[in-house]
């Protein structure tokens, strides 16, 4: 059984980074497939940000449209983590992070929930203004 541990998070005034770090139990090559989730009180947890790896060293990300060009998501050397670095954060990007993984390749990132058979607990980000 695969698990992911989510850390990292914390508190950051607006316009402040944050890198939050998702590490699995074992080197397991097969979860082609990682993500970064949030959920804000009171909404749905919400796609931000994944990883997927098609063949060799071809690998593909996707964005949400509310942190493009301010999130990045990488995956360690030996596929055992994967990182998202935070900048220029806002109060709105305040949430429970939550990583996913799955084992699938492929050449487009999923973004709904139901994709990812592995999930973290998340580790709380909070942006104050």
């Amino acid at each position: 059984q695969v698990q992911l541990a989510e850390s990292g998070g914390g508190l950051v005034q607006a316009g402040g980074s944050l890198r939050i770090s998702c590490t699995t139990s074992e080197r397991t090559f097969r979860l082609y497939s990682m993500a970064w989730f949030r959920r804000a009180p009171g909404k749905e947890r919400e796609f931000v940000a994944g990883i997927v790896w098609s063949s060799g060293s071809v690998y593909y990300t996707q964005y949400a449209g509310s942190v493009k060009g301010r999130f990045r998501i990488s995956r360690g050397n030996a596929r055992d983590a994967v990182y998202q670095q935070m900048n220029s954060l806002k109060p709105e990007d305040t949430a429970v992070y939550y990583c996913a993984a799955a084992e699938r390749s492929g050449t487009v990132v999923i973004t709904h929930t139901g994709y990812y058979a592995y999930w973290g607990q998340g580790t709380q980000v909070t942006v104050s203004s």
